[in-house]
C-alpha cells in the first residue's frame, strides 16, 4: 500500500540525474553513507535503520559539525538560512537532500550544487493543511472572530444570532451551496475537496492544466475571468514562485462579488497584500482569511492588522509533517538502488 501510495512519476528532466547517481549511490553503499537527519522534529529514527547507511543527528540551526562534512545524504526541516548555507559550503560529497517542506524554497535558495538532487516532503502536509483550511472557511462563513471580539467587549453579538436568512445570495455564511474555487489543485486540495463537498459545496480547481480530478472540474487559469465572478469562497494554495507573484491582484479582485471570500494557505508572494487590503477597506470583497504573507512573522507596521474582515493566521496550517519516515524510507530505499525518487524538484 507504501509504495502505490508513494509511487514516483518518472520526468525526462530528472533522467540524466539518475544516469549519474545510479553508479555514485553504487559505490557509496559499499561504505555505509552517512544520513544527517534535522532534530527539528520528532522521528522515528528505527524505521530507518537496516539500510546501508550510517544516521547522525544535527542541530538545523548550528552549523554542520566537521566529523559529519562528508554526509552524502542530507534531510532538512526548519534549517535556518545560516545552516543551509554552510551546509551548501561544507557537505562536499552531498548528493541528496530530503526536504520534509512542500516548497523547499529555503534549500534551493541556499547555494547548494546543481548536481544535488533536491526533494520535497509534498504529501506530508496535505491532511494538516486541508484541515486548517476548513477551519478558515467556517470562521469565515459563521464569524467566530466577530463573535471573541464582541465577547472580550462584553457585549452581545445580537447580528450574529438568533432568527437568520438561509444561504443569502449576497452573504457568504455556509458552506451548504457554497460555490468553491480552488486555485492550486495539487495535493492538498484533493485532500480538502471531499470534505466540502460534504458540507454540500460545490467545488471547482484551476491549474495548469484542465481536466477531471477525482470527480472535480479542473479549469485552466485561462478561465478565470469567468469563474471568479462565480465564486463565494476562493481558496489559494499555490507554490511560490516568479510565475504566481501577485497572481491575485487588483484586477481580479474586483472580478470577484462583493461577498466572496478569499482564504490563502499556499505562499503569501501570491497575493498583491496592498490591492486585497484596498478591497476590503473599500468593502468591494467580503473578508480574507490568510494563513502566510510575503513578510513572515508579519510586521508591526503592516496595515494587515487592522484591515476590516481579514483574519491573519501565524503560518499555522502546515508545521507538522506526518508520515515524514515513510517518505524518506521509501525515497532512501530507492536511492540506494539508483531508481527515481518521488517528489524531485
Amino acid at each position: 500500500m507504501l509504495v502505490s501510495k508513494l509511487a514516483p512519476k518518472f520526468t525526462p528532466t530528472t533522467r540524466h540525474l539518475y544516469s549519474s547517481l545510479t553508479n555514485a549511490s553504487t559505490a557509496l553503499s559499499r561504505n555505509n553513507m552517512k544520513l544527517l537527519y534535522p532534530t527539528s522534529l520528532k522521528l522515528d529514527i528505527k524505521s530507518l535503520e537496516g539500510f546501508a547507511t550510517s544516521l547522525h543527528p544535527y542541530d538545523v540551526k548550528a552549523p554542520i559539525p566537521d566529523d559529519l562534512t562528508d554526509a552524502e545524504i542530507l534531510v532538512t526541516w526548519t534549517n535556518s538560512p545560516d545552516n543551509l548555507k554552510d551546509a551548501a559550503k561544507r557537505l562536499t560529497k552531498l548528493r541528496w537532500i530530503q526536504s520534509l517542506a512542500a516548497g523547499p524554497n529555503d534549500v534551493l535558495a541556499a547555494g547548494f550544487p546543481k548536481d544535488v538532487l533536491v526533494t520535497t516532503g509534498s504529501g506530508l502536509h496535505d491532511r494538516t493543511v486541508a484541515e486548517h483550511t476548513l477551519g478558515l472557511l467556517l470562521n469565515a462563513a459563521r464569524r467566530f472572530d466577530q463573535m471573541r471580539e464582541f465577547q472580550l467587549q462584553r457585549k452581545w453579538p445580537a447580528h450574529l444570532g438568533g432568527p437568520q436568512p438561509d444561504r443569502p445570495k449576497d452573504r457568504f455564511t455556509t458552506l451548504r451551496d457554497a460555490r468553491v474555487l480552488i486555485w492550486g489543485y495539487g495535493n492538498i486540495a484533493k485532500t480538502l475537496a471531499p470534505h466540502l463537498a460534504a458540507w454540500g459545496a460545490t467545488v471547482r480547481g484551476i491549474a495548469r492544466t484542465a481536466g477531471v480530478r477525482d470527480g472535480v472540474e479542473v479549469y485552466a487559469e485561462d478561465k478565470l475571468p469567468e469563474l471568479l465572478p462565480q465564486t463565494d469562497a476562493l481558496v489559494m494554495i499555490l507554490p511560490g514562485s516568479e510565475s504566481t507573484r501577485d497572481v491575485l491582484n487588483a484586477e481580479r479582485l474586483k472580478l470577484l462579488p462583493k461577498h466572496a471570500w478569499v482564504v490563502n494557505v499556499g505562499r503569501g508572494t501570491s497575493i498583491d497584500e496592498d490591492a486585497l487590503a484596498d478591497a476590503l477597506e473599500r468593502g468591494e470583497i467580503g473578508g480574507a482569511a490568510l494563513d502566510v504573507f510575503k513578510t513572515e512573522p508579519l510586521p508591526e507596521s503592516s496595515r494587515l492588522w487592522t484591515t476590516p474582515n481579514l483574519i491573519v493566521s501565524p503560518h499555522a496550517a502546515g508545521g507538522r509533517p506526518q508520515d515524514a519516515e515513510a517518505l524518506i524510507a521509501y525515497n532512501l530505499r530507492r536511492f540506494l538502488a539508483g531508481q527515481e525518487l518521488k517528489n524531485v524538484v
